[in-house]
């Protein structure tokens, strides 16, 4: 095992060194090829909070399609951290907060990334396309956050600029918990995030000052040192794009909403034609047998039907209720909760009604990416049903992340599903269950799902639910939620498959071999540059889906 480890070690270090001598020679190419004379006021690209010392996938999007933009005149600004912040979302050690940051490795990558970029010259002046900004601590806002509660720290403004809401989501992640304890390390954490979001801030407004972008485009705008600099842009009415991993296998996903929210605009006369209809349904048949793949994550790679021992539990019952939860970073986002403070109250009202309803089998489902190596979440679902007694009730399944019973066989056999904000509501639209959702997700922004809007409007529809004999499901939801996932999938998921492969850990990647040519050309790169230059809505044309 351990030797297994180290030779997992050498092999990335070997295929990391040979991505980056790949990366730097095609950087230098970008640079030789680069026009001499830009035209226009450049784009602006910010990624801190995605890969330290291996090209992430959305490193890797933001990086070809600024080559991209690059080759075809459209000036391009980097605004790179060197050492910028006392502490940082990636660089966090959870369990050793006070460790020293791994800065020299990321600045290191980060060069390799910029390698040679030139200078452009706007109003007269000289402009470097990489400004590199490093750390400054602030002394009096230093002080003003020594021996402030959490509670405190989260609602912390400082002239004019929410710190605290802009920190939140990253302490959140990088804890793996949504409640926060207010002790000694998460108050150090969250006032070092604090000066470094207020350091951003500072060198930001200078970067944006000096070069005037008509665009600024950003890694996920979650994490405080992208969401402070989205936040400033659009203080200045300057366009902001967000990215993130795209629903397919080596795609992106750019908007100008909040990127992890999913802002889709589906045209009302929309239908989908037998074509892709056969090619929703095949995407599905394999969805349903676990053969998929998020962020470069297979979650099922064994996926089970419902045994017997299962199947004789059920059989006791009047009938069956799935319970799916999400992870802590789905369910923690601003924009999630809605309508309960959180998941795990929503959870509480829900075992309200279990203990009220003994006919009805409730199976607890954990999200599979609660225990994902690395990133396993520390306020889980497992935990609260242990804490609150819902392991105890004789009306309860628990279902860990870890196993790999078949959701969607569970589904069929349901007489409701209820979700919180997880992708599986959809699905369980589309298959024609009726699904009673807790929190605002990506698929809500359209009719697809039952989604009451206060608390005591859930409970009462909860019970409904409960005692009817059937439940009748808008057609429209079906119709709504095939119209939304064929969007996802084949609208919105913009390829880079022909430039990017996974690496030895599946969840980062690094480059294939290509021609320049073939970047600037690819529909990825024209869909996003028309989203950038033209206001486009940076969704794939009816040319491009296949």
């Amino acid at each position: 095992m351990i030797q297994e480890f180290f030779n997992q070690r050498i092999q990335r270090g070997l295929v990391r060194r040979l991505n980056n001598l790949k990366i730097a020679s095609l950087a230098r190419e970008v640079a030789r090829r680069e026009p001499k004379s830009n035209n226009g006021a450049p784009v602006a690209f910010f990624k801190a909070s995605t890969g330290i010392d291996d090209l992430s996938w959305n490193s890797g999007f933001h990086l070809l399609t600024s080559w991209a933009f690059r080759l075809q005149g459209i000036p391009v600004v980097y605004f790179a951290c060197d050492a910028g912040m006392s502490k940082c979302v990636l660089g966090t050690n959870r369990d050793h907060p006070h460790k020293e940051m791994p800065c020299k490795s990321c600045v290191y990558q980060s060069k390799t990334l910029y390698k040679d970029v030139k200078t452009f010259e706007r109003s007269n002046v000289l402009t470097s396309s990489a400004q590199w900004f490093n750390y400054q601590r602030d002394e009096k806002l230093s002080e003003a956050v020594a021996g402030v509660s959490v509670e405190e720290l989260m609602r912390f403004v400082w002239e004019g600029i929410p710190l605290g809401a802009l920190c939140l989501p990253g302490l959140r992640w990088v804890l793996r918990v949504h409640h926060l304890n207010d002790d000694e390390s998460t108050r150090y954490l969250f006032c070092e995030y604090i000066l470094s979001a207020w350091n951003v801030s500072q060198k930001f407004k200078k970067f944006l000052d000096e070069t005037n972008p008509r665009a600024v485009i950003v890694f996920n705008g979650q994490f405080f040192p992208e969401a402070t600099a989205r936040y400033l842009a659009q203080k200045r009415g300057i366009r902001v794009i967000t990215h993130e991993v795209g629903l397919q296998p080596a795609t992106a996903y750019f908007t100008e909403g909040e990127a992890t929210a999913y802002p889709i605009h589906i045209p009302d006369e929309f239908e989908l034609n037998d074509e892709q209809n056969a090619k929703l349904d095949a995407y599905l048949a394999k969805r349903f047998q676990g053969d998929f793949t998020m962020a470069g994550v297979k979650f099922w790679a064994d996926m089970k039907g419902l045994d017997e021992s299962f199947l004789q539990k059920a059989a006791g019952f009047k009938q069956i209720v799935p319970v799916f939860t999400n992870v802590i970073f789905d369910t923690s986002q601003p924009h999630a909760n809605t309508v309960f403070e959180d998941m795990f109250n929503w959870l509480d009202l829900v075992l309200e009604e279990i203990r009220l309803h003994r006919d009805t089998l409730f199976v607890i489902r954990a999200h599979p990416d609660e225990t994902r190596v690395r990133k396993a979440s520390r306020e889980t679902v497992e935990g609260w049903v242990l804490a609150s007694g819902a392991a105890d009730e004789p009306n309860v399944v628990f279902v860990g992340p870890w196993e790999t019973l078949s959701s969607y066989e569970l589904i069929q056999k349901s007489k409701f599903v209820m979700v919180y904000n997880s992708t599986i509501g959809l699905e369980a639209s589309i298959m024609g269950v009726a699904v009673l959702c807790a929190g605002k997700a990506r698929f809500t922004q359209y009719p697809t799902v039952f989604f009451p809007q206060t608390i005591e409007d859930v409970r009462r529809k909860m019970k409904e639910f409960l005692v009817a004999d059937s439940i009748s499901v808008p057609a429209e939801f079906k119709r709504n939620a095939r119209r939304f996932l064929y969007y996802q999938l084949f609208k919105t998921s913009l390829p880079f498959g022909k430039f990017l492969e996974p690496s030895v850990r599946t969840t980062q990647t690094k480059l294939k071999s290509f021609g320049l040519e073939e970047l600037v050309s690819a529909e990825s790169v024209k869909v996003i540059r028309d989203g950038i230059l033209n206001r486009g809505d940076f969704l794939l044309d009816n040319r491009f889906e296949d």
